[in-house]
């Protein structure tokens, strides 16, 4: 094995473990007596170490030993999880997460600085094994537990224990189950069988080779049993027989295993879950096909049991709790060979329009005919290579769940986080761009979106404040709504802010959308008094220049007394859309198809900057004047009604070019200072089309271009921001 290939992986996987490390551990702040989420801390905790031997990082298996080790009692009950102890242990997942971005930046070794943040977490780690008594054994990274020879359990199961040759290699130790076994009822036996350990000269170091024969007394159930062993069900193989289970069932286990059934049989009976006698009584029933069990069993002058084989052919082996699971058909692919992926199909897009519009000029039919096949199968390739970087969003909120958890107990709220919408996908790349703008717009919501406890009190609110993450598909795009029960945007404040800074047009009546927008203007803040977490409109100008940046737009929507709801609109991806394209004079523009409502004949009276679409006015831009393009218009116009969520405006345009697949290709910086474009792509005949950025010519045609007072008092809703 080349570990220098490997380490990636175990970064990368590390990470992942830190994240479930994460959540489990935040959703033990409200169910602290959770096993599962106990489990699943431990099981992140055990593997990070195990893996981290593996590459000789002992450092990280230093640390990480000590928090697996606090887990270990935890499991048992003997360390009590509470707010405390949480706080410690996402504190200490942090710094697993910096050692291994020093071991990904190519260091064997965390900086003094790094080394000195984890003191003060070690000695709370340590403080609460010794509170109970418990120190930390460096062979196995786990407080010694005592096999407990009396008790008052009852009920005698049987456990037939297989570990499997790579469980070292994977970071488990074997003896660590057996220990925890008897944390939940008492071992009454335990033969250890080494019968799979080869000759010195086969023997690897690396492998492990024991079994174990267990009788148990306890009276959990046997789902409790198996979740003792849920880490390596895997790499082992467990067969749980309960208390007085039938003889055949014994037998049936005998021949199951792979050592002398003579033996096993003894040490069936050693373990008291079984005797000579029923074993020998079960052989002389009628009932009990023998030949089934490919053995024979007498019980001999002693007491114990020896074995007559038959001559029988060997049976199909039953599957255990440890039978292999079925392989999950994934792979793991860098991200880089993805985008690359991508790229290749774009440009194949482009050569495909390129050669289908030579195929139109030689009026040939079968040329036609296989270029129409080859562009059917082009577009189901670009959506089959689309969906591979398509990733659901609810990774990247249930981030925030930490976020509200450290915010909280550093600004002494009671705050919930509820999410909706975590099965929403979109781009690869889009996720991980809006990432801190939401994280923005979240720390906001709870630093002054969320009142304080005694003023909530006063509101006649409930005490715990609610911050909501919702996620959906509305018309090709992806919307984010970040929202807080809070007590909202003070409308007038902002104004009187606006004013003093002179953002606000003489004689100009803003609305309540316009108002709350100015929150989105560089360095504008109606705060009181500067925190480390946020200042309603300080940065918000970036969140609003990021967002922009994705092609996407943001709006803010805010009732007082009630709360605050920002929303987020992106576009599912950032590299192919299908595009309707539009010409204009010369010049070519497309429009994701998925906003096109419809496509009517233009009519309008000269002057006017809306119309009458059956019966509702709708306000429109004619592209000519928007990008000052110098050509005449033709004779006749054509306008295509486009909708952005709830609302609808015309794009008057000179001709329709109809549907097609578009490669979105970024503009240049030079260029970020025009409006109403968000890219641009290449057309089959090697020209460049302009892709158009519709939220933004949205809000030059309801707000820059809005129609007169008359005209405004009849228009719909939708039409009014």
């Amino acid at each position: 094995m080349n570990f220098d290939d490997a380490l990636p992986t175990f970064i990368n996987e590390g990470r992942e473990l830190i994240e479930e490390m994460e959540r489990a551990l935040l959703s033990l702040q409200h169910h602290p007596r959770e096993s599962d989420a106990v489990n699943a801390v431990f099981r992140a905790a055990h593997t990070i170490k195990g893996s981290a031997g593996l590459f000789g990082l002992d450092h990280v298996v230093a640390f990480t030993h000590v928090v697996e080790s606090v887990l270990d009692e935890a499991r048992s009950g003997k360390v009590v999880i509470d707010e405390s102890l949480i706080a410690t242990l996402l504190a200490s997942g942090d710094h697993i997460g910096a050692l291994l971005d020093v071991v990904a930046a190519g260091r064997a070794e965390p900086e003094a600085a790094l080394t000195r943040k984890a003191e003060p977490l070690l000695a709370q780690l340590t403080r609460r094994l010794r509170a109970h008594g418990s120190e930390i054994t460096a062979e196995s990274g786990h407080a010694p537990t005592e096999i407990d020879p009396g008790g008052g359990d009852t009920g005698l199961w049987h456990i037939s224990l297989r570990f499997g040759r790579s469980v070292l290699c994977n970071g488990m130790d074997p003896l660590s189950f057996i220990r925890y076994l008897g944390t939940i009822g008492r071992i009454v036996t335990l033969v250890t069988l080494p019968d799979a350990l080869p000759g010195p000269a086969e023997m690897d170091p690396e492998c492990c080779y024991l079994g174990f024969e267990i009788g148990f007394c306890t009276q959990v159930t046997q789902a409790t049993i198996e979740n003792v062993f849920e880490f390596v069900v895997d790499d082992c193989a467990v067969r749980i027989l309960p208390p007085n289970s039938k003889i055949e069932a014994y037998l049936g286990l005998i021949h199951q295993l792979p050592e002398d059934p003579t033996r096993l049989a003894d040490i069936f009976v050693q373990c008291g879950t079984v005797s000579a006698r029923q074993l020998a009584d079960a052989l002389q029933s009628p009932a009990t096909d023998v030949a089934m069990h490919h053995t024979d069993f007498v019980s001999d002058k002693h007491g114990g049991v020896r074995h007559e084989p038959a001559n029988t052919a060997d049976a199909k082996p039953q599957h255990g709790l440890g039978a292999k699971a079925k392989e999950c058909p994934s792979v793991r692919v860098d991200a880089d060979k993805i985008d690359h992926l991508i790229n290749l199909v774009g440009e194949l897009i482009i050569a495909s329009t390129s050669a289908t519009l030579a195929a139109r000029s030689t009026q040939n039919g079968e040329l036609h005919e296989a270029h129409s096949t080859l562009s059917g199968l082009v577009e189901e390739l670009r959506d089959s290579a689309l969906k591979l970087r398509m990733v659901k969003i609810g990774a990247t909120f249930h981030r925030f769940e930490r976020v509200v958890h450290d915010v909280s107990r550093e600004t002494g709220k009671d705050i919930k986080l509820v999410v909706n919408g975590e099965d929403t996908e979109l781009d690869k790349t889009v996720v991980e761009k809006i990432a801190d703008p939401l994280t923005h717009l979240v720390r906001n919501a709870i630093d002054h979106g969320i009142e304080s406890t005694a003023l909530r009190a006063e509101r006649g609110k409930s005490a715990r404040g609610t911050v909501r993450l919702n996620a959906y598909h509305d018309s090709g795009s992806v919307v984010i709504e970040v929202c807080d029960d809070g007590g909202g945007l003070d409308r007038e404040r902002i104004l009187a802010k606006a004013a003093d800074r002179g953002l606000l047009e003489a004689g100009r009546a803003l609305t309540d959308r316009e108002i709350y927008a100015l929150i989105f203007e560089p360095g504008f803040s109606t705060a009181d008094r500067i925190t480390n977490l946020s200042g309603r409109g300080v940065g918000m100008d970036v969140v609003k220049r990021n967002i922009t940046a994705l092609r996407g737009s943001v709006e803010v929507d805010s009732t007082a007394g009630l709360g605050t709801m920002v929303t987020v609109r992106l576009p599912l991806t950032l590299a192919i859309i299908n595009g309707f394209q539009v010409s204009v004079g010369p010049s070519v523009f497309v429009v994701p198809q998925e906003m096109v409502d419809e496509c009517v004949e233009f009519t309008c009276e000269a002057g006017q900057n809306y119309t009458d679409l059956r019966g509702a006015v709708l306000p429109f831009i004619r592209l000519r004047e928007q990008f000052e393009i110098g050509a005449p218009p033709g004779s006749r116009q054509n306008m295509i009604v486009v909708r952005v969520g709830a609302h609808k405006f015309g794009l008057v345009v000179d001709r329709l070019l109809g549907e097609s697949q578009t490669v979105i290709r970024p503009l240049s910086k030079m260029f970020n200072h025009v409006k109403g474009i968000s890219g641009s792509s290449i057309r089959g005949n090697g020209e460049v089309a302009l892709i158009l950025d519709v939220p933004a010519l949205m809000a030059h045609a309801c707000l820059s271009q809005a129609p007169s007072t008359e005209a405004a008092q009849v228009a719909p809703a939708e039409m009014r921001l």
